[in-house]
């Protein structure tokens, strides 16, 4: 399959010409990576994974499309979206899905915890094809799989770059691509994706950047 990256969290999936996209916040070129998707996957309500604009204005224009998400943000949806309630979907973690074409296992729970006084919301991470797994933003782990591509979360307000290699050690996917870069400038990025590159290499996971826009056969 095709995985284009978009600015932070974003990733758009292709394969068969048919098109399933994941968190596509506000920082990404939402709009863009929604277009003739049949499938939109959201790991959590934050906005940085899901431009509800955009993602409102690509379920009234685009009959096809499905929303797949935590009960909070389908709920939201539904309101929102009254005549796309048919096509949203909730979605609890440990379930198994098929949309677009894609075989979609789902993991994790709960958002890593910001801080004590900062509520944790739901979030879900995805395995898509027994192959590219989003974690949103949470270091879960999928129990019983082996990840082929495995997309890292490199920096964020729930996270310390101990805890990203050491995710990255725990999954010990072949290969890895960034996420959730959208905080970093150029300095810090070259530093964490040196750790990440270095250590997970000893763990036999080949790490490579992808800029916005690029995409890659995985």
């Amino acid at each position: 399959m095709k995985l284009t990256k978009f600015t932070h969290a974003c990733v758009r999936l292709e394969k068969d010409n048919r098109v399933l996209v994941v968190d596509p916040g506000n920082f990404s070129e939402a709009a863009e990576a929604l277009a003739g998707a049949e499938a939109v996957l959201v790991t959590h309500e934050h906005a940085d994974h899901i431009d509800t604009e955009a993602v409102l204005e690509a379920l009234r224009s685009n009959t096809h499309l499905e929303l797949f998400a935590p009960a909070g943000v389908a709920d939201q949806m539904r309101t929102d979206a009254p005549e796309a309630v048919a096509r949203v979907n909730a979605v609890a973690p440990g379930t198994s899905f098929d949309v677009a074409g894609f075989a979609i296992r789902s993991f994790g729970g709960q958002h890593a915890l910001i801080h004590p006084q900062i509520p944790v919301v739901a979030n879900i991470g995805y395995l898509i094809d027994d192959n590219v797994y989003h974690p949103g933003d949470s270091f879960v782990i999928p129990d019983g799989i082996t990840v082929k591509t495995l997309l890292v979360p490199l920096h964020a307000p729930w996270s310390k770059s101990a805890e990203v290699v050491d995710f990255v050690i725990g999954v010990r996917a072949p290969r890895a691509f960034q996420i959730h870069d959208g905080f970093l400038n150029e300095n810090g990025l070259k530093i964490v994706e040196g750790h990440v590159s270095r250590i997970g290499a000893k763990y036999g996971t080949e790490y490579s950047h992808l800029a916005a826009g690029e995409s890659v056969e995985v």
